[in-house]
């Protein structure tokens, strides 16, 4: 059976360095997305949304192991978009008119047919509330510029400063959404250690 690790395949996508922006050219990529409004920390929604694609996400991953494919392959990191209506508040502390997408990409071998197929099982036999809420999308943010941010998710704001004047500084500027990639386990790391991918599609 063939085993892949898409995280090292993808390394220079996955695991940038944290002591520096680094450019990267993105190209089409699938996932199951799932699309809510609201402050992630309080809303139900996130949290059913997150754990449909997690459930989709290893039911897609065992049909694939057990099917004629016959690979076995890591799920891949929970991943977000994150915008306002009015960007200038998006640091604010108020996150209740944060729009986001939130997604977990699948291997280009993946299809349409093993995605309705998945639904189909994790809603039969899970009766998850967001389960049919997700969709199979393909994203294209071409050049971004990124970088690795550790500690918690509410010291980013120098980290992504950093960011978007490095973009600046290459005489563009930022196009598309806030794009953010957890490699961490947030149940089991400390706050200290957690590993946050900060992405931003530029012009």
């Amino acid at each position: 059976m063939e085993k892949i690790d898409f995280k090292k395949e993808m390394r220079h996508l996955y695991m940038p360095s944290a002591k520096e922006v680094v450019q990267v050219e993105v190209s089409k990529t699938n996932y199951l997305m799932v699309d809510g409004t609201g402050d992630p920390n309080t809303s139900k929604a996130y949290r059913s949304g997150v754990e449909a694609l997690f459930s989709l996400s290893y039911t897609i991953k065992f049909m694939v192991k057990k099917g004629v494919l016959s690979i076995d392959y890591g799920v891949m990191p929970l991943e977000g978009l994150w915008w306002t209506d009015d960007m200038s508040k998006f640091a604010a502390e108020d996150k209740s008119d944060w729009q986001w997408t939130v997604m977990i990409m699948q291997p280009g071998f993946i299809t349409e047919e093993m995605v309705e197929k998945a639904i189909d099982e994790v809603g039969r036999k899970k009766g998850l509330a967001r389960s049919g809420d997700v969709r199979f999308a393909s994203l294209t943010e071409g050049l971004c510029a990124q970088i690795m941010h550790i500690g918690p998710f509410s010291a980013e704001g120098p980290t992504v400063e950093r960011l978007h004047k490095f973009i600046a500084d290459c005489g563009r500027k930022p196009a598309g959404k806030h794009h953010e990639i957890y490699l961490s386990d947030i149940r089991k790391a400390a706050p200290e250690k957690w590993k946050t991918l900060i992405r931003q599609p530029m012009q």
